[in-house]
């Protein structure tokens, strides 16, 4: 696994685990991770990744609308 250092200016008051957490979550949710993936970047078990999507906005369930749609019309 790769490193990245992020240049934050001093004023904003960010915590390093909650950063990794939120980073982790929205790569989730744009589909560049799998739920695996990013439980492993956030240093959280599945379940417990799962269970914190919610604090950043973030649906389990990344399926978009237009994809639900289309598979149901097949039916």
């Amino acid at each position: 696994m790769s490193t990245i250092t992020l240049p934050i200016p001093d004023n904003i008051d960010l915590d390093t685990r909650d950063t990794v957490k939120f980073l982790a979550a929205k790569l989730f949710e744009s589909g560049r991770l799998s739920l695996g993936q990013a439980a492993e970047v956030a240093g959280l078990s599945k379940v417990a990744f799962s269970e914190i999507l919610i604090d950043y906005g973030v649906s389990l369930i990344n399926y978009p609308a237009s994809d639900i749609k289309r598979d149901a019309s097949r039916i």
